[in-house]
């Protein structure tokens, strides 16, 4: 993320001072970057970093009160970047924003099982142990293919390895943190409270902030993971009937930064993707 934002403006020769503040739980990749930057040439005084963990809130607001500040860009979760953009008006600053997401993948009836639709939901759901913007949250898949795919996406996630990310067979690592471990367990338990079934992991391993890379069948709509952005390692698989079903749920969301769906129809992968309200999309 920050390659891209500061890379674009050194790239045309802005030679606007650059501040980056990076997430609390990430800060040496930024300043790996910044050392980088210096042994390439890049001065010391246009690439910046601000690392903060305990006044975070008032780092936020002089960068987006601040005259100095000619603009912001911020890419991270809909709550702050609501506030930010709130700051940020307040002095009429130009603003890049990316916000969270709720990114549907839907396999219809058609879609090509062997090649597609499974290997892209382990990629959409499970790369970076399920801590992507635009990973999956809710996987709808058509009644009359639904067995087929949860048995086939049942058989990939249980071969995953979790482990040191360094080992030579490990796929998947830990979750950034003990709060993202806590999360994950809760929707976990939510949607096994409302009816909906582990096929395969559904737990951490106690001590570590390593779980279980997750598949749950027929979870409800009601289900707590069905409403909002959340980095996990788990993929909730949910029933439809009908395409136009499947479109008005996709759709029931405010924040439709992404998306995926599998048909090998043209004529319908064009009308579904002209149906879906999403900043981006994926058909296959």
């Amino acid at each position: 993320m920050i390659s891209r934002k500061v890379g674009a403006a050194l790239a045309v020769g802005c030679t606007v001072t650059t501040v980056v503040k990076p997430p609390a739980e990430t800060p040496f990749s930024c300043q790996a970057l910044v050392e980088l930057a210096r042994r390439a040439g890049v001065p010391d005084s246009v690439f910046n970093v601000v690392t903060t963990q305990k006044n975070v809130a008032e780092v936020g607001k002089e960068m987006c009160e601040s005259r100095i500040v000619k603009k912001v860009s911020f890419t991270g979760s809909t709550p702050v970047t609501k506030l930010l953009a709130g700051m940020s008006a307040s002095a009429l600053k130009k603003v890049s924003l990316g916000a969270g997401g709720n990114a549907p993948f839907i396999v219809l009836d058609d879609a090509d099982m062997d090649e597609e639709a499974v290997a892209a939901a382990v990629i959409c759901k499970f790369r970076g142990t399920g801590q992507t913007c635009v990973g999956t949250n809710r996987i709808y898949v058509q009644s009359s293919v639904y067995t087929e795919f949860a048995s086939r996406l049942m058989e990939k996630v249980a071969a995953f390895k979790i482990g040191n990310c360094l080992g030579k067979d490990t796929t998947h690592g830990p979750l950034i943190h003990t709060r993202a471990v806590e999360k994950v367990q809760a929707h976990v338990d939510d949607a096994t409270a409302l009816g909906a079934q582990v096929l395969v992991g559904g737990k951490v391993i106690p001590g570590t902030s390593f779980f279980h890379p997750t598949v749950l069948s027929d979870v409800p709509p009601a289900a707590r993971v069905d409403c909002g952005e959340a980095f996990r390692p788990l993929a909730a698989l949910m029933r439809f009937e009908t395409e136009e079903e499947v479109v008005r749920l996709a759709n029931d969301t405010d924040v439709g930064l992404a998306g995926y769906f599998f048909s090998r129809d043209v004529g319908r992968v064009w009308r579904v993707a002209g149906s879906l309200r999403l900043g981006w999309s994926g058909a296959t």
